[in-house]
């Protein structure tokens, strides 16, 4: 949501809405809604990298599902190049899937296990004919070695690789599509963290040499610091933050934000000493009954009785940094 031409918008989400029924009894009687994305509203420009940040169950890997419309949107709009990916038909929408790809959290999950990888990574280039049939192998072959994975490994299966060697392979999968967007799921979550700065780098290396948008969702702070050019904080299904990545990093203005910032470690011993570290008190409430007004209202240290009446508005406090909260300034 930076002053920037709308040419330059690869993604727009406008009042994304997300929410899954509850169903109990013989007859499955829908007796309440999930509300696990309720009105998130961001853009994602060409070439950058938009960090989505917050808590486990915050809502940021249905964000990122529903974009792709893996799940349908209860409500809101989803712009790719100007085109609303909630409103095409299938044919249409399963064309535009070929510039937007995603990375997937759980590279033991995401890659099955029957078929090896010249399969996994030439499947995509099957289904939409990039290449020749016969010119599959040598493109996969190609693929890996972009990955930084030996072309011999092209016919072993995915239980024969590491955590950080099957990630490169959903990356290379990623890839073979040549996309414009990749939406990257918590890509290093389940990784050790030894393995996690080579798959950070390679994402790095490669957005660089084929001019990449990221969507990258993430709860680690400290990798979100390092990649991404703007960041959005996510609290229960809304976003409550977003700013270039220097300036909430420096200047967090939501207590959420802040509490978050608080505790990102600093390699520095003198620094860190000298830090107020802020503890959040109580859980995160139920996505099925979230409070009214702010939602971060039962944990928040300056909330007031307006908190809890009045949903505060997405404003801009500073140049292209947007919060929701009464009581930034």
């Amino acid at each position: 949501m930076n002053k920037k031409n709308t040419s330059d918008i690869c993604l727009r989400v406008e009042d994304l809405v997300m929410h899954f029924p509850i169903k109990r009894g013989v007859f499955q009687k829908t007796v309440g809604h999930v509300r696990a994305v309720d009105g998130v509203s961001f853009d994602v420009y060409y070439g950058e990298t938009l960090g989505l940040v917050g808590e486990s169950g915050c809502g940021k890997t249905t964000t990122g599902r529903s974009i792709l419309q893996l799940y349908e949107p209860t409500a809101g709009h989803v712009y790719f190049e100007g085109n609303d990916l909630t409103t095409m038909k299938k044919e249409d929408l399963r064309l535009a899937r070929k510039d937007i790809q995603m990375i997937f959290q759980d590279p033991y999950a995401s890659l099955n296990p029957r078929m090896t990888i010249a399969q996994i990574v030439g499947e995509p280039l099957k289904v939409f004919s990039i290449v020749k049939p016969e010119e599959i192998r040598e493109k996969v072959k190609d693929l890996l070695q972009l990955v930084l994975l030996n072309p011999a490994f092209i016919d072993r299966y995915p239980h024969e690789f590491s955590g950080g060697q099957r990630q490169r392979i959903g990356v290379a999968r990623a890839l073979a599509l040549e996309p414009k967007l990749i939406i990257c799921d918590e890509p290093i979550s389940a990784l050790d963290v030894s393995v996690q700065a080579q798959v950070i780098n390679l994402l790095e290396e490669l957005q660089s040499k084929f001019n990449l948008t990221y969507l990258f969702i993430a709860h680690d702070l400290s990798m979100v610091k390092h990649i991404s050019d703007r960041v959005a904080v996510m609290y229960l299904g809304v976003i409550v933050e977003l700013a270039i990545n220097k300036d909430l990093f420096a200047y967090p203005l939501h207590p959420y934000t802040q509490a978050l910032i608080s505790a990102v470690p600093i390699p520095d011993p003198v620094v860190e000493e000298k830090r107020r570290r802020i503890i959040l008190e109580g859980d995160v409430p139920s996505p099925a009954d979230p409070p009214s007004g702010c939602r971060f209202r039962t944990r928040c240290s300056i909330a007031q009785d307006i908190c809890a009446k009045v949903q505060p508005k997405w404003r801009e406090v500073k140049s292209g940094h947007f919060v929701a909260c009464h009581f930034a300034k």
